[in-house]
C-alpha cells in the first residue's frame, strides 16, 4: 500500500505547482509519508488491515488535495486591451453598483469571485497596469462566499492605474476566508505588469474581488453563478468604436 501511495505522490507531483506554494508542498510531503509509514508500522503491531487502508487512503486524499490547491496551471492570456479579465479562479458570487472611497473616490461597479479549495488560487492582474499602492488590512475570517467578508475579513486591497485607454483607477482586494490565513503579495507600488501577470494567491480558500468605476461603455460579460479563471475569462469589455479583440498571447 505504501508504495503503491508513494507512485501516486509522485505522479501528481508533475503537476505544475506555483511557487508561493513550494515551501508548503514540500513540508506536507515530508509530513504524509511519515504518517503514512508510521500507520503501515502500526498495522504490524496492533491495527487492523482495513484500518490501515482507510488512513493510507484518507492521506493520499488529502494531499492530492493540497496538491491540486497549489497548482499553476498554464493559460493564454488574450491580447485585447479593451478588456478587464478574472483576477481569480472560482465562482462569481456578487455584482453590485457600491461606493469605493478608498482609491476610487465614487461609484464603481463590484465583482466577487470566491476560491474554494478545488480551484487554482493563483491572482493574476486584470489588465496591464501600474501599481500605485498596497495596502493590507488585519480582519478576522470569516467565510469568504458571504459578502460580509468583504468588510470584515483580513484583506490585501492593491490600487492599480490601467496603463491602456481608458486609464481607469482599478481596486483588486485579496481576501482571507474561514480557512484561508495568509495572503500572498508581489506587488509594489511603482511597478508596472501585463494583463493576466501572476502576483501571488490566498491560500486555502478565499475571495477576490475588483472594482472599476461606473462609465457607459464599460459592459460587464458575466453573471451571478459563473465560474471563471484568471488571467482567461473576460469580465468586462470597455465597448469603442474601432475596438478590436486581439490575438492570444503566451503566458506571462
Amino acid at each position: 500500500m505504501l508504495v503503491c501511495s508513494i507512485r501516486v505522490i509522485i505522479f501528481f507531483v508533475r503537476i505544475p505547482l506555483t511557487k508561493y506554494g513550494l515551501p508548503d508542498v514540500v513540508l506536507l510531503s515530508v509530513m504524509l509519508i511519515g504518517m503514512m509509514i508510521l500507520v503501515i508500522l502500526a498495522g504490524i503491531y496492533f491495527l487492523a488491515t482495513g484500518i490501515v487502508i482507510a488512513f493510507e487512503v484518507i492521506l493520499l486524499t488529502v494531499f492530492i488535495i493540497v496538491l491540486a490547491f497549489f497548482r499553476d496551471p498554464y493559460r493564454v492570456v488574450p491580447a485585447d486591451k479593451d478588456v478587464l479579465l478574472a483576477p481569480a479562479d472560482g465562482k462569481i458570487m456578487d455584482i453590485e453598483v457600491v461606493e469605493e472611497n478608498t482609491f476610487l473616490q465614487g461609484r464603481a461597479l463590484r465583482v466577487g469571485i470566491f476560491m474554494d479549495i478545488f480551484n487554482a488560487h493563483i491572482n493574476r492582474f486584470p489588465c496591464a497596469v501600474k501599481i500605485e499602492k498596497v495596502t493590507h488590512k488585519p480582519g478576522r475570517y470569516k467565510n469568504a462566499m458571504k459578502l460580509i467578508s468583504s468588510q470584515v475579513n483580513e484583506a490585501n486591497d492593491i490600487a492599480l492605474t490601467r496603463l491602456d485607454e481608458p486609464t481607469d483607477r482599478l481596486l483588486v482586494r485579496q481576501i482571507a476566508g474561514a480557512i484561508a490565513r495568509r495572503i500572498v503579495c508581489e506587488a509594489r507600488p511603482g511597478q508596472n505588469f501585463s494583463g493576466g501577470q501572476k502576483f501571488g494567491m490566498v491560500k486555502f480558500g478565499s475571495r477576490a474581488e475588483i472594482y472599476l468605476p461606473i462609465r457607459p461603455n464599460a459592459k460587464c460579460l458575466v453573471k451571478v453563478g459563473d465560474k471563471v479563471k484568471a488571467g482567461l475569462n473576460v469580465l468586462v469589455r470597455y465597448e469603442c468604436e474601432g475596438n478590436q479583440a486581439g490575438h492570444p498571447k503566451e503566458e506571462v
